[in-house]
């Protein structure tokens, strides 16, 4: 019996073993290790039409990328209206629908986020745009999308971010006379007092 006991606390121990022996590789080469590739999460419809995207915008300097399953490309905000305007003009990616734009604050520069839709083919494709803390103006795309009103003034109101041409950036969220940018990470959310 006593050999039946050595032999179940040695079985019991070469999980723990072989677990700490693959984490012990695993840190040791994991940092020499390339990060995974963000394109590696997209079909093939998504590979095909990132790579319809990449030729629409190629004059701006686009880079790929994925944002989960959904091809993404990476422009310069100077492009953005140009960009958003080639992306529903072109009958291959037919970017008729603004599902949404968000901002995202990175701390020292904004990311803006615009998620585009086609009804026909059906397909979804987004473009991605940094937006520096020290000149946080980008051009509105309001002129391509209606639907980018209300979106932009919700940037606007929260993070402080300019969109050049929008029609009326009146708040839309807060009221006027309200002081700082709630959606900045900077913002004092245990300092502030209601009025």
């Amino acid at each position: 019996m006593a050999q039946d006991g050595d032999k179940q606390d040695t079985s019991e121990q070469q999980p723990e073993q072989t677990v700490s022996a693959s984490a012990a590789a695993h840190s040791a080469h994991g940092a020499d290790e390339p990060p995974a590739d963000p394109l590696a999460g997209l079909s093939s419809s998504g590979r095909e039409l990132l790579g319809i995207t990449m030729d629409v915008l190629k004059e701006f300097s686009p880079s790929a990328d994925a944002l989960d399953d959904l091809p993404q490309v990476k422009i310069d905000r100077r492009h953005v209206l140009a960009a958003c305007r080639a992306m529903k003009e072109d009958h291959r990616i037919n970017g008729q629908m603004l599902l949404c734009l968000a901002c995202v604050d990175f701390s020292d520069y904004f990311q803006l986020i615009y998620i585009l839709q086609s009804l026909n083919p059906e397909q979804t494709v987004v473009i991605r745009t940094d937006v520096p803390y020290s000149d946080a103006t980008v051009s509105s795309v309001t002129s391509v999308w209606q639907a980018a009103d209300w979106y932009e003034r919700e940037a606007h109101d929260l993070f402080g971010v300019d969109f050049d041409g929008h029609p009326d950036l009146s708040p839309l969220l807060l009221y006027d006379g309200f002081e700082g940018f709630p959606g900045r990470k900077e913002f004092p959310f245990n300092e502030y007092q209601e009025f």
